[in-house]
């Protein structure tokens, strides 16, 4: 099939390209232009961050309040430099009202926010006297720094988040006002400000000590582990051992994607890093352009759910659960390969249906030349887990990791280019490569702090309990009208009990993907265990099932229509429709979105939780798998050839009693999908 005008121009997206659609659809990387000396002050700025993170992490973090004091006041300072106030900016001129370039009203509020986020840790042996009793001086810094928070949170992630900060602030206020079971009595600005600001229940909680002891180090392994070729290297190897199969570029894209995925922390990134190749190669063997995009970024958003590195959040969970990170990584391996599975299994039916080819042989590289050439970027990550699976802190492992990295570094530039040439070059690239990761951070440093906001107010006014009382009252509501229609059948399908949990799930599940329409993955999942993990709490729900149900819900989002940014930005390569490939790409991705359900009624999927079953554990996996294997079939139209319209809608109806880990329902599951492959078989076996 020759290339179109289209596969060209896909095919021919050069870096600067790659870069603009980057930041068209991932606010978090919109840095604006700066005058040269402010574009070096800002780069030395970055530096120094990265440089602080890298020794802290080896050699000791100090005291806590001191660290996330620190942490937040460059944030802030660097994003009023680095993210314009509106939209994009040309490349200001110096003026009275722009010193060196730089409006001045940025330069006060850079200033503010360094001054005050730095306050707390200056007066903190006088800390213990004044919480509760706050002087003038304290109201006036806290009040200035959640000014400065929500300005640079709108700035580096648009609005959504500050606006549901402000509104968790207002509820706080205003508490007397409220109808019906959320009245609370209310709280002044100065015990606001006394909360959220003095102590360790607001801005400098949990979010923002775990974004700068943990996740900073992290995301700078990951720039550089990208830097050094890891990511390249893993990109071949998916091609050398997916590529010959049918439709082999889709199931490179999967693959390399997940690879990726496992130390990038940004879905979008993921999306273009690897799409850039993965999508033209799909669009020249016959795959529709919007499922192209669909595939990529499907497989782009399992990344964030992709042991060692998790989007950051696994950090989060070994700090809200307290339990070690090797409990988290073992129990996101099922999970994560059921959504990998899902879109594999999707991509090979397609191709299937549609009779399309792999890659040939000239087309292919070969593994063992592949991994010959590039086995000493695979060093970093081996440490990096080695060290993860010792018991050994995480930032241990992240500074060993990013040490790994720099000695890579430099030793491919000596191999390359002689001596002198060498240490230039590594120099550059280190620099480089400090600057870059401490940039993508910011973001979601300036996230956390304010998502330590929202955390404050439901402690202080309680009202996560107040809206898990609601939601169940419903959900048992709709649980008991639904078990009255059941009862009409001759066995018990299901309980009132499991009604009511199943109920519970689809409003939270609801409520994560809305939230994470407009708000990155970590900040959706500290807003939602601080609100949903109640509900699912009173309902005898394990802690880390509730807390790996949101997490997956908000990955979901970027994948969910009206706002599927990794989709958009992988229709923006592939020449697509966004909003087709945003839905293609949410059906490609129904293994994330059912699996939580699965482990939430079956928690032995997880593997390490409570009262551990391997008899569950395998009637959820064997039946989730086959579920998704027959919804997949039903949406590709073939299973082992084409499909009867009444036979897909049998599949469906098959598929849904299949993933309940119910035995009765998987058995019927099972009858119903018999005649289905029986018919198939016998028409295969019918001369053509």
């Amino acid at each position: 099939m020759g290339a179109t005008p289209d596969t060209e121009r896909a095919e021919a997206l050069t870096e600067a390209e790659m870069k603009e659609l980057e930041e068209r659809f991932d606010p978090e990387v919109r840095f604006r232009p700066l005058p040269r000396f402010l574009a070096g002050l800002a780069g030395a700025a970055l530096f120094v961050l990265s440089c602080y993170h890298y020794y802290t992490s080896g050699f000791g973090i100090p005291q806590a309040t001191t660290h996330r004091g620190l942490h937040l006041a460059f944030t802030l300072g660097l994003i009023f430099l680095l993210f314009a106030a509106w939209g994009s900016e040309k490349e200001p001129r110096s003026g009275l009202l722009q010193p060196l370039g730089l409006p001045l009203y940025d330069w006060l509020l850079a200033i503010a926010g360094v001054v005050s986020a730095f306050y707390v840790p200056w007066i903190f042996n006088e800390l213990a006297f004044r919480v509760g009793a706050p002087l003038p001086i304290d109201v006036i810094m806290g009040t200035i720094l959640i000014v400065t928070l929500l300005e640079a949170t709108r700035r580096a992630m648009g609005w959504p988040l500050p606006v549901i900060a402000l509104l968790f602030m207002g509820y706080a206020y205003f508490g007397q006002s409220m109808p019906g079971i959320l009245v609370h009595p209310g709280a002044s600005w100065t015990n606001m400000v006394n909360h959220l600001y003095l102590t360790s229940q607001g801005i400098y909680g949990t979010p923002l000590g775990v974004i700068s002891t943990y996740v900073f180090h992290f995301v700078l392994f990951g720039v550089l582990a990208t830097r050094i070729g890891l990511g390249q290297l893993f990109i071949d190897l998916a091609s050398a051992l997916a590529g010959r199969y049918s439709g082999g570029p889709a199931k490179v894209s999967v693959l390399s994607s997940a690879m990726l995925g496992s130390i990038s922390g940004s879905s979008i990134a993921n999306t273009v890093t690897t799409g850039s190749l993965t999508i033209p190669a799909m669009i020249r063997i016959g795959y529709p352009r919007h499922f192209a995009a669909a595939v990529e970024a499907a497989s782009s958003t399992g990344g964030q759910i992709t042991p060692p590195v998790m989007g950051a959040v696994a950090f989060l969970m070994i700090e809200y659960l307290g339990v070690p990170l090797t409990t988290i990584l073992t129990a996101a391996l099922v999970p994560a390969f059921m959504h990998f599975f899902g879109v594999l299994v999707q991509v090979h039916l397609e191709a299937k249906a549609r009779g399309l080819r792999g890659l040939t042989k000239e087309e292919l590289p070969v593994a063992w030349t592949v991994f010959k050439a590039g086995w000493l970027t695979t060093l970093p990550l081996f440490v990096l887990v080695a060290i993860l699976l010792s018991g050994r802190t995480p930032y241990a492992a992240a500074f060993w990791g990013i040490s790994a990295c720099i000695l890579v570094l430099l030793i491919q530039n000596v191999i390359r280019h002689d001596l002198s040439d060498a240490l230039k070059r590594s120099v550059h690239d280190l620099w480089d490569g400090f600057v870059v990761g401490a940039k993508y951070s910011l973001s979601v440093t300036a996230a956390a702090a304010l998502v330590g906001i929202v955390i404050g107010v439901v402690t202080l006014t309680g009202v996560g309990f107040k809206i898990a009382y609601m939601v169940t009252s419903v959900a048992a509501e709709w649980a008991q009208d639904v078990n009255g229609w059941l009862s009409v059948l001759p066995f018990q399908l299901t309980s009132v009990e499991s009604l009511t949990l199943l109920f519970t799930l689809i409003m939270t599940a609801v409520v994560c993907i809305l939230m994470g329409c407009g708000i990155p993955t970590t900040a959706n999942y500290l807003i939602m265990i601080a609100v949903a993990a109640p509900i699912l709490s009173m309902l005898g729900v394990q802690p880390l099932v509730a807390h790996f149900f949101v997490f997956y819900f908000g990955v979901l989002a970027d994948i969910t229509p009206p706002v599927a940014l990794a989709a958009y930005a992988a229709a923006g390569i592939a020449g697509a429709n966004a909003f087709k490939a945003g839905n293609t790409a949410f059906r490609l991705g129904m293994g994330k979105a059912l699996v939580p359900f699965v482990f939430a009624f079956s928690p032995s999927m997880l593997l390490v939780v409570d009262n551990f079953s391997w008899q569950e554990f395998f009637l959820a996996t064997a039946g989730a798998m086959a579920g998704i294997w027959m919804l997949s079939s039903a949406f590709a139209n073939w299973l082992l050839g084409p499909l009867h319209g009444y036979e897909r809608a049998l599949l469906v109806v098959a598929a849904m009693l299949l993933v309940a880990p119910n035995l009765i329902a998987t058995l019927i599951g099972i009858v119903l999908v018999l005649p289905v492959f029986a018919r198939q078989i016998m028409d295969r076996r019918q001369p053509a």
